[in-house]
């Protein structure tokens, strides 16, 4: 089939983020200016750049007491930075229960009781036994398209490696079995890998 996005699908559901898939999750724990923690999952998320390195995620909701986007984006548009929580497949009962739409005055760690540490190099919180810790900067938001669409890039400053993932001195992706979204209410979970060999190389 063929369809363009502005006419619709005809489908039961949406199929366009079930076509871009398995997606990482950045679980974002920001801080508001209020000294108020927040923890939610973003599926729209990646590692952007090496040198330095930098991620982004994307918001594409709204909450009525955010001016037009979620905790985590008015969060970081007030403090400037944010911190990546690498989820295990351990955690996604917690990751999942962080992800409903609670008040800008819930603490979504306390809520999971997901135990918090600080952070070393920015003011926020931060997954004590999440495999990864990505410490964030702010380096630019970035509206797109749509009502309530927002990318958000960070330069990382700081990062935090669970000690048992570290195997032969590599960040072993197997020893936590990292959870992705898949589309829908789908998720999976990897537990296998291999490797290529670029031409060249």
């Amino acid at each position: 089939m063929f369809y363009r996005p502005q006419d619709g699908h005809g489908l039961p559901h949406n199929p366009f983020n079930a076509i871009v898939t398995p997606r990482p999750i950045g679980w974002i724990a920001t801080r508001g200016a209020d000294g108020r923690d927040n923890l939610a999952p973003y599926s729209f998320f990646n590692a952007v750049a090496y040198e330095p390195p930098q991620v982004m995620f994307a918001s594409t909701s709204a909450k009525p007491d955010r001016d037009g986007t979620k905790d985590s984006v008015a969060n970081i548009r007030d403090t400037g930075v944010f911190c990546v929580n690498i989820v295990e497949f351990a955690m996604k009962d917690v990751m999942n229960k962080t992800s409903g739409p609670w008040d800008r005055e819930v603490d979504e760690f306390e809520l999971a009781e997901i135990e918090k540490a600080e952070c070393d190099t920015i003011a926020c919180a931060r997954v004590a036994q999440a495999p990864a810790n990505l410490e964030c900067k702010l380096t630019q938001i970035v509206k797109l398209p749509g009502a309530a669409n927002f990318a958000v890039f960070g330069e990382v400053t700081g990062v935090h490696l669970r000690d048992d993932c570290l195997k032969d001195g590599e960040f072993d992706v197997l020893s936590f079995n990292p959870l992705t979204r898949m589309g829908y209410r789908d998720y999976s979970v990897i537990r296998e890998k291999f490797s290529l060999q670029r031409p060249g190389e």
